[in-house]
């Protein structure tokens, strides 16, 4: 097993006693398996979600139980990933930030479902039930090769895309738009990547 850094060690140790309700925490074991919890028992967990402040766009807090569960969506996400040509550690960091696995998340503004399609996206790749698991990540993973595809293989412009809009992205020059949402949300949704991608499995 990878040792941690003692100043991550003390991150965490910090963060479960100051918030420890408020903090999700994971690892993946040798078999593949993911693990999350909001009360890490080992130190093989890392942090996942860094403010206790935060939730997810849908605007719900994040569920420990449901994260608990998201393994359930491990098939889907590597059939859907495979099937689009994406990462499908791009596709749970999306997921993460979007709606925490909840399947049943519906956003403000009605985006819906695991990925949070807009019901004008879902129409656009063939959704007829949002609310399914299967047929929401199958859609939110071409959506997201196509952004990838149209901004030029720019993982940053593609998730800045895929929360404020294509035309958003296109009308500030190819930039990521100036909108506080957007400007916290592609960092965010790149900092779960990067740990899913980096993270040892346990032995």
């Amino acid at each position: 097993m990878v040792s941690k850094p003692a100043f991550l060690i003390s991150t965490l140790l910090w963060a479960a006693a100051a918030a420890a309700h408020s903090q999700i925490y994971t690892y993946v074991d040798s078999n593949g398996q993911r693990h999350y919890t909001d009360v890490p028992d080992n130190n093989r967990y890392r942090l996942l979600i860094l403010s206790p402040q935060d939730r997810t766009a849908s605007g719900d807090r994040y569920d420990s139980m449901l994260l608990a569960k998201a393994s359930q969506y491990d098939s889907i996400i590597e059939k859907a990933a495979i099937s689009a040509s994406v990462e499908p550690n791009l596709l749970r960091a999306v997921i993460v930030v979007e709606s925490g696995f909840n399947s049943r998340a519906v956003s403000k503004r009605g985006a819906v479902g695991l990925m949070q399609l807009m019901p004008a996206t879902a129409i656009r790749f063939g959704v007829s039930n949002p609310y399914d698991p299967r047929e929401n990540v199958h859609a939110g993973a071409r959506y997201l090769k196509f952004l990838m595809d149209r901004f030029g293989q720019d993982v940053r412009l593609a998730l800045a895309a895929y929360n404020a809009g294509e035309e958003a992205v296109e009308r500030n020059g190819g930039q990521i738009p100036p909108f506080t949402e957007t400007m916290a949300y592609v960092p965010r949704v790149l900092k779960i990547y990067r740990m899913l991608r980096e993270q040892p499995r346990a032995t």
